[in-house]
């Protein structure tokens, strides 16, 4: 199979905060752009926020919706941390090992853009816990 990209859409109530959050923030690139949706280039991913009507409120934890990357170079989930507490980007989640020790353990830090979606950014130490390693049932965090 060629290359795939994801493609993910999710709701904003403007644009110009998208653009800050989202370019300035997280050095996504700008696409095309409407006054009521915006495609965004998040490493190589194309993600696009539609202007809604609708109120939006923020989740009680992180569960169950969030989106995000899972990096392969630790040195690129630090570079991408740095940049998020530099730009001062709202953290949900601040950065934390899970599962110490375990074959499954990663870093991960949550960010909530102004809109309240909520992004999470993974650096797994064993790369085969990505989608393997099946006998450790538990993903994420006890709820």
């Amino acid at each position: 199979m060629n290359q795939v990209l994801f493609h993910l859409a999710f709701p904003v109530t403007d644009i110009a905060q998208t653009k800050e959050f989202y370019g300035n923030g997280l050095g996504c690139e700008i696409g095309r752009e409407s006054p009521n949706s915006i495609i965004l280039n998040l490493c190589g991913h194309q993600i696009v926020a539609h202007v809604t009507r609708e109120p939006l409120t923020p989740q009680r934890t992180i569960y169950p919706r969030h989106f995000g990357l899972v990096f392969t170079a630790e040195a690129d989930w630090e570079a991408l941390l740095e940049r998020a507490q530099q730009k001062q980007l709202l953290f949900r989640e601040q950065p934390k090992r899970r599962f110490t020790g375990l074959p499954t353990e990663h870093r991960t830090f949550f960010l909530e853009d102004p809109f309240h979606n909520l992004l999470e950014f993974k650096y797994y130490c064993h790369p085969e816990a990505i989608f393997g390693v099946q006998e450790y049932a538990q993903v994420g965090d006890a709820v």
